[in-house]
This record gives structure tokens, C-alpha cells and sequence, in this order.
């Protein structure tokens, strides 16, 4: 991977730290209601695993954890954040809010907010596709290791395999299922192991190094891409903030989260490039600059000065077929 990638990823990683970074701030502002997941710590998860793929082709859906998913497929950052303002240029027309950011145009699918949802909606995707013949593109399923004790998982995963469903799932194992860690919830701690079962090639990789994630994901983009089969991985990260905004995060030790701090993805990046003499602390304070700068001026401006969505749209995006009970598109 040459330097000039290298800079380019870790702006973006920047960009979407920033970017949750002022969505907590305005939270506390209280321009942002209702529930609140950050990502500050996994950004090299979604970003690595997106640039090994094809933004904007290939299908994405995945949990509430869900702004840093869309603006790596390629959503407009100023609409997600409207999103989280509940206003009418949002994503959603500002009736989803922070766990349900939508943009059909660029193929990312949804955040939702039920656990495990997504797994079987991914495989519908995937199924979808084989029967289009659309042998260039693939379905991708972020996830979080809690969720993987759903009975979906392993319904999804059976199904995929009988299937030979072209679905990627990409398990950001954070070790925490909202407040309770993963060797008090889960018997087999190596999330790929368990597809195993269903005879699903599978790996896992650090999560927190953006580089090993890309070389991670390639394989198993490759793989679904050509063999129209799924795949399975894992990354190892760990998230700085709390589940959401309501949790102080007490149940966690400080000399943990001072470990997983010092493999800050965006700081691994950094060091490497630093290394190699591709940045220098002054570039790195105006790359950081140019970022705040666009999300100060551009981004949160257009959130703030959008319209209130229409009381009377209310019903407009709500899909009822059969019932009797629907009239004129409303409930």
C-alpha cells in the first residue's frame, strides 16, 4: 500500500471520528433526540472493510451503530448529520433518526435498531441477487458479536450456506454487548468459529489496524464476488464511548480502555505514516483542521438551517400491502 493511499484512509478515518465526535457534542446541545451509538475507536472497520469493496455497487446494511457505514458507501456526510437532526433533508426524511440512516442511491440499505435484524434482510439481498443474475455485486452485513446470539444468526447462516447466498458478514467484535462483556454472554469467544457449523469459510484480523482490515476484506470480497458464496470475519476492535449516550461505560476498567486507546486505529495509521516520512506532526494538525473546518461550516450548517419535515408526510414512507385496514397510504 503506497503512502498517498495510506493518507487518503487515514483522513477518512479522521473525517468520521470528527463527525462523531460533534454528533456527541450536539447531542449534549440537545439538537439531536432520542438514542445515540458512536463508533470513535472501530472507524478502521468500516472504512478498511468499504474500500476493499465497491461503494455505491455492492449492497450494505447493518445495526444502529450505523453513520460511519453510511458516509463510507458514500452518503453525503451533511445529509446523515440533517439525519440526526430529524430534518427533512435527512437521509430519512428525518423520521429515522441515528439508527435508521438510509441512502438507496448509494446501496446502503439501513441501520436498525432490532438485534439481529439485519442477518436475515442481508440474506434476502443475497438471494435477490442470485436470482437477478447479477454476478458482479454482493450483499454486506455489519454486525455486532452481541448479536450473534440471536436465533437469526444461526438461521441466516444455515440458510446462506444451503443457499450459496453471495452475503459477506463482518462481525466488529467490540467485546461488549451493551454493558455486558463477551465472556459472561457467549460460550465460543472466537466469533468466526461459529460458522463453522454451516461450513462457511471464515476468518478474523485485527480490527483497530485499517491496513490488515483492507487485506482482510479483500479475501473475503474476493471470495463472495467470484465464488457467489458467503464468508464470514471478524474483527477484534473495541469502542472509546459508551453503547450509546445513557452509558458511562462504569462496567469497564480504566487500565483496559488505556490498552485498547493506545491501538487507536487512527493513531497505528498515523505513527506508520510518520514513520515513513509521508506526514509530519503540522500536516497531521491541518488535515485535522481541514476536517473540523468542513464539518463546522458545511455539515452542521445545513443540519441547523434545514426545514422541520412535514407533520402531514408522517404516513407517507410507511409500506402497508394487503390490509384491509390502509387507506390512501396512511394507517
Amino acid at each position: 500500500m503506497d503512502d498517498t493511499l495510506r493518507l487518503s484512509l487515514l483522513k477518512q478515518m479522521v473525517y468520521a471520528r470528527r463527525f462523531e465526535e460533534r454528533c456527541y457534542e450536539a447531542y449534549v446541545e440537545r439538537k439531536i433526540g432520542g438514542f445515540l451509538h458512536l463508533y470513535p475507536g472501530q472507524e478502521a472497520c468500516a472504512v478498511g472493510v468499504m474500500t476493499a469493496a465497491r461503494p455505491g455497487h455492492d449492497y450494505v446494511i447493518t445495526g444502529y451503530r450505523d453513520h460511519v457505514h453510511a458516509i463510507a458507501c458514500g452518503s453525503e456526510p451533511k445529509e446523515v448529520m440533517a439525519e440526526l437532526f430529524g430534518k427533512a433533508t435527512g437521509s430519512s426524511k428525518g423520521f429515522g433518526g441515528s439508527m435508521h440512516i438510509f441512502d438507496t442511491d448509494k446501496r446502503f440499505m439501513g441501520g436498525y435498531a432490532i438485534v439481529g435484524g439485519p442477518f436475515p434482510l442481508a440474506a434476502g439481498m443475497a438471494m435477490a441477487l442470485k436470482h437477478q443474475g447479477r454476478d458482479d455485486t454482493i450483499a454486506i452485513c455489519f454486525l455486532g458479536d452481541a448479536a450473534n446470539n440471536q436465533g437469526t444468526f444461526h438461521e441466516t447462516m444455515n440458510m446462506a450456506a444451503v443457499w450459496d447466498l453471495p452475503v459477506l458478514f463482518v462481525c466488529e467484535n467490540n467485546l461488549y454487548g451493551i454493558g455486558t462483556s463477551i465472556e459472561r454472554s457467549t460460550a465460543v469467544l472466537d466469533q468466526y468459529k461459529r460458522v463453522q457449523a454451516y461450513d462457511i469459510p471464515s476468518a478474523v484480523c485485527d480490527g483497530q489496524d485499517i491496513e490488515t482490515v483492507i487485506a482482510a476484506s479483500q479475501v473475503a470480497v474476493d471470495h463472495v464476488r467470484n465464488e457467489r458464496k458467503p464468508y464470514f470475519l471478524e474483527l477484534k476492535t473495541y469502542r472509546f464511548r459508551g453503547h450509546s449516550m445513557s452509558d458511562g461505560g462504569k462496567y469497564r476498567t480504566k487500565e483496559e480502555q488505556a490498552e485498547w486507546k493506545k491501538r487507536d486505529p487512527i493513531r497505528i495509521l498515523r505513527d506508520r505514516l510518520t514513520a515513513s516520512d509521508a506526514l509530519t506532526d503540522q500536516s497531521y494538525k491541518t488535515m485535522d483542521r481541514e476536517v473540523m473546518r468542513e464539518i463546522e461550516e458545511v455539515v452542521v450548517p445545513f443540519a441547523e438551517n434545514s426545514p422541520e419535515p412535514d407533520v402531514a408526510d408522517v404516513a407517507k414512507y410507511v409500506l402497508a400491502t394487503g390490509d384491509p385496514w390502509v387507506r390512501g397510504g396512511s394507517v
